[in-house]
């Protein structure tokens, strides 16, 4: 326990994403990259749960954060014909 431990602090120190958490952004990533490759150019929020395995207000989250950050649009208002594309 003490290893994993001084292990994550020593990679914190050093700027290194974490092998234990995932490391930072990783999730947000993984949206991204999905998104570059679907072939609609679009992801929902049903996409995301399972491509990440997190419940609906995860990925909600998930997706409000790139949305803020800029990186992506919403398309829709509210349901199941909402969805995301890159900016």
């Amino acid at each position: 326990m003490l290893g994993v431990g001084l292990g994550m602090y020593l990679t914190h120190q050093r700027g290194e994403a974490s092998p234990v958490a995932g490391g930072r952004g990783t999730k947000e990533k993984k949206i991204v990259e999905a998104l570059r490759q679907s072939p609609e150019g679009r992801i929902t929020n049903n996409d995301v749960e399972k491509l990440l395995g997190v419940s609906d207000a995860t990925a909600t989250r998930y997706l409000d954060k790139l949305e803020k950050e800029g990186k992506i649009w919403q398309e829709g208002k509210t349901g199941r014909f909402v969805y995301y594309t890159l900016r």
